[in-house]
């Protein structure tokens, strides 16, 4: 290619300056000299011509291939129907046709999923704008996307592209397309444990019947199933039934032929919060370890503590008139009778049946487990006599009963086999080593176990410490009255505090201590699964995906009790896990996926700033059938249109890289400068000389 270029010997200003002197020099010689003024306008011509130091160039071009963009959305709408077809046929197609034009064009093609962007929908543009980030805007000759129009990123003009070149959507999906979804307008994340909470949420459907059948689960047991109108908000109250988390699921029936079930259900949990704790705690009498359990009951701030010792027995007769005594009467029929349901925990710490209970209160009591409530008995020497209240109607909700021996002499508590997989005793602080690295205590009450499991064993391998389900409640059993040398540090003490504290949190039914328990965390695209059990293989854990798809997960042995597992997760929404008669759910991505709230194929989102390009949007497949027809691909040199009806354009910019340059001047530099004002000079004297033979003759 051949090519004039100028490189001036004076700045520029000067070269401008001298060519607007010579141009106005120029013209009035002309206007008086005529002729010779012709002359002179051609030095001053020379003279600018040759100040501007022209040269000719000679590149040596190679062409360069036009880059065409190609993404691919592959996001959660883009697997609904028909989508995930026809998009693999779509870019099968391109590759093949792009690749019949790699003469002229380099395609490069990148792929989409909605884990881009932290889950916050499909980010099409920002995956275009990092595959053309090396490429010179000039060369772009298009851009060409594969989506089902839900996009979430677009730009709000062209300016914001970063190329000039058109843009063109092929879009998947059909019109007319059916689909219901629950909308959750307001869900409450916490609740007081006995109350109601009121979701507010709606039914939002496209082409369907305007009433649905919505089906209401807690923590997997059915609550109740309605019909109710889509479109239009209610609120659906919900009793928080126990502390920590309650797993509201709700599902709405789908339609025929509907783009998606993945968004008929939603799920929440609503973390039930007690306003307090209450425990009743009754000491038999004054000994060393009451403090212990005062102490640690005080200590946590959501326990209201009830405390009532036993300091003058009925049968004890001093002879000081009732008048005069100090002493709070024990208000029985108050505790055992009128308010026995309000409290979360009952402890009997060394307690005899010393005629201030009637039988009927043991009766209550009883009841009172059997209906949900909570006992615990910390026992002495007294369990063991005649006064044991192991021999009232007590009797049949404790899982041991004592068999008359108290055994004193020291020993270290043992966790059993049992105990090493309950939360309770599982990993206490120095069980790790044989034997126990805690101290030792120094007193354990005989007792055979009927019913119940044994966590920790003492002396010649007797209970220590029993738990026991009884009805819709829960009883546990301490049968030693030492835990207090452990606090105090003899011979260096022990877990005290997790040991107490953990017993008495399963008591009351913290979920982190169930025996039984299925668990989901999501961690970035995978999904931890924590099972929990008594027993020794609990099975592989059934994960159905947000599409339906189910699969099953082989756990792995941890720690005794706990059972692992890690699973992709492919896609973003909520699934749902199960083992046996537990369920467990977690949400991978948003709570809301943007992807599941809009899931309808739409040509409209990206036509304003196509057409801008004057690029296209159209779809690919016609009817309701998957066939996929593409349009032809053509490559157009120039005009204002880059589509028509059954084809799109992509710019040809002509771009060429320069792989050599020779350049010959056309002067001389300063040389030809110096002939140049010779050239002049010489000019100027032949005006001269005629100048002087003419004056002679005028003379004459």
């Amino acid at each position: 290619m051949l090519s004039l270029s100028f490189t001036p010997l004076v700045p520029t200003l000067v070269l401008a300056a001298v060519a607007v002197l010579a141009a106005v020099a120029a013209l009035v010689s002309i206007l008086t000299r005529g002729v010779t003024g012709i002359v002179r306008t051609l030095a001053l011509a020379c003279l600018v011509i040759a100040l501007a130091n022209p040269s000719l160039v000679r590149e040596e071009r190679e062409p360069m291939k036009d880059i065409v963009a190609v993404v691919i959305d592959r996001s959660t709408s883009q697997t609904l129907g028909p989508r995930a077809t026809q998009t693999n046929a779509a870019v099968e197609e391109l590759r093949n046709r792009l690749g019949a034009m790699d003469r002229q064009i380099e395609a490069r093609f990148a792929t989409v999923t909605d884990n881009a962007g932290g889950g916050d929908g499909t980010r099409l543009f920002s995956a275009l704008s990092d595959l053309l980030a090396d490429v010179p805007s000039e060369r772009v000759a298009g851009a060409l996307l594969v989506t089902d129009g839900v996009v979430h990123d677009i730009p709000g003009s062209t300016a914001l592209l970063g190329f000039n070149a058109p843009l063109h959507a092929l879009v998947t999906g059909h019109e007319g397309e059916r689909d219901r979804r629950i909308a959750l307008l307001e869900a409450p994340r916490f609740g007081l444990v006995g109350k109601d909470q009121t979701i507010r949420l709606m039914v939002e459907e496209r082409g369907g019947t305007g009433d649905a059948t919505l089906t209401v689960r807690r923590d997997g047991q059915l609550l109740r199933t309605l019909t109710v109108a889509t479109g239009r908000p209610f609120a659906l109250p919900i009793t928080i039934d126990h502390g920590g988390p309650n797993v509201v699921e709700l599902e709405v029936d789908g339609l025929d032929g509907e783009l998606t079930n993945a968004n008929n259900r939603a799920v929440l949990t609503i973390e039930g919060i007690r306003e307090k704790l209450r425990v009743l705690l009754i000491s038999g009498e004054p000994h060393a370890g009451e403090r212990t359990w005062r102490n640690l009951l005080k200590s946590d701030a959501n326990v209201d503590l009830v405390h009532f010792t036993i300091l003058r027995p009925p049968e004890k007769q001093d002879g000081t008139p009732i008048n005069e005594l100090s002493l709070i009467a024990f208000p029985t029929r108050e505790l055992f009778q009128q308010k026995i349901s309000e409290f979360d925990l009952i402890i009997f710490d060394r307690y005899a049946n010393q005629s201030i209970l009637p039988n009927i209160y043991y009766d209550n009591i009883a009841r009172y487990v059997r209906e949900g409530g909570a006992l615990l008995v910390a026992a002495g020497p007294e369990f063991a006599t005649a006064g044991s209240i192991a021999r009232t109607a007590l009797g049949p909700v404790l899982p041991a009963a004592p068999d008359g021996r108290v055994l004193e002499a020291p020993y270290k508590a043992e966790v059993t086999e049992t105990g090493h997989r309950h939360p309770v005793t599982r990993a206490l602080p120095g069980s790790e080593t044989n034997p126990p690295s805690w101290g030792e205590w120094l007193r354990l009450v005989g007792a055979h176990v009927d019913t119940g499991s044994v966590l920790l064993s003492g002396s010649e391998e007797r209970p220590l410490l029993v738990l026991l389900r009884e009805g819709e409640g829960r009883v546990g059993m301490l049968l030693s009255d030492h835990a207090w040398l452990w606090a105090r540090g003899y011979r260096n003490g022990g877990p005290h505090l997790d040991l107490l504290r953990r017993l008495a949190h399963w008591l009351m039914k913290e979920p982190a201590l169930e025996e039984e328990a299925l668990r989901a965390n999501a961690r970035g695209g995978e999904i931890l699964i924590e099972r929990q059990t008594m027993s020794d293989a609990p099975g592989p854990v059934v994960v159905t995906s947000p599409d339906g798809t189910t699969r099953e997960v082989t756990l792995s042995g941890g720690e005794p009790g706990l059972f692992n597992a890690v699973t992709p997760a492919e896609q973003h929404g909520l699934y749902r896990l199960t083992s046996g008669d537990l369920a467990a759910f977690v949400n991978v991505g948003p709570e809301n996926p943007r992807e599941l709230t809009d899931v309808f194929s739409d040509t409209e989102r990206l036509r304003p700033l196509a057409e801008a390009t004057r690029g296209s949007v159209r779809r690919i497949a016609s009817g309701m059938t998957d066939a996929v027809d593409l349009p032809r691909l053509t490559l157009v040199s120039s005009g204002s249109r880059f589509s028509g009806g059954d084809w799109i354009g992509l710019r040809a910019s002509g771009s060429a890289l320069v792989r050599g340059v020779s350049v010959m001047p056309l002067g001389y530099g300063f040389l030809g400068l110096a002939l140049l004002l010779g050239a002049v000079l010489v000019v100027w004297l032949v005006e001269g000389r005629r100048r002087g033979l003419s004056e002679p003759d005028a003379a004459r």
